[in-house]
């Protein structure tokens, strides 16, 4: 059955910053769909204030099945690891890219966010996770990174200045090691 990819985006620290729609995310969409793999990059409502219930009713929307490739940056794996492990939803695979579980100190929001035990067993329903880093992450990326891999497992893959893996950091749109695991 042909595989299908669905890119959840991050979460700007403000309204005035709306990054959830840039960086590497158009890139690799239209990639992805010129390699032939249906690609979905829903928008989540108000990033800036994550709440994972109004995450959760956007992204049920889509057909998730074991077919896909869930690929989540920044807050966007949080939310990711958390619905499989509420769902029990077997998929393809779950790529993490700069995974963030670490709340910020006084914002209520990614407190409740962020706060939820992982489920162990979504190794189990996933045929290979992967997780993306970079050398100059900032600690509490690095930080995430642990949570997730100890409670997951899966590879680990660290690309040299590539920061939070935003423009910005990266210097680029361009994020061909992402589109080849996809692939």
């Amino acid at each position: 059955m042909k595989k299908k990819c669905i890119i959840i985006h991050g979460c700007p620290s403000n309204s005035d910053d709306p990054t959830y729609n840039k960086h590497w995310i158009p890139w690799a969409k239209k990639q992805l769909i010129a390699n032939g793999i249906e690609t979905e990059t829903p928008i989540m409502p108000s990033p800036w204030q994550p709440d994972y219930d109004k995450f959760k009713s956007e992204f049920e929307k889509m057909n998730v099945n074991e077919n896909t490739i869930l690929v989540g940056h920044s807050c966007g794996c949080a939310f990711l690891v958390r619905w499989l492990g509420e769902t029990k939803t077997k998929i393809f695979k779950l790529i993490l890219v700069a995974p963030w579980k670490v709340n910020d100190e006084g914002d209520s929001f990614r407190e409740k966010f962020y706060t939820y035990d992982i489920d162990k067993t979504i190794s189990d329903r996933a045929t290979k996770i992967i997780m993306f880093t970079a050398d100059d992450e900032d600690p509490e990326g690095k930080e995430s990174l642990k949570i997730f891999h100890n409670a997951l497992g899966g590879e680990i893959i660290e690309l040299k200045s590539r920061g939070h893996y935003t423009q910005g950091d990266m210097g680029t749109e361009e994020f061909p090691e992402l589109v080849k695991q996809i692939l």
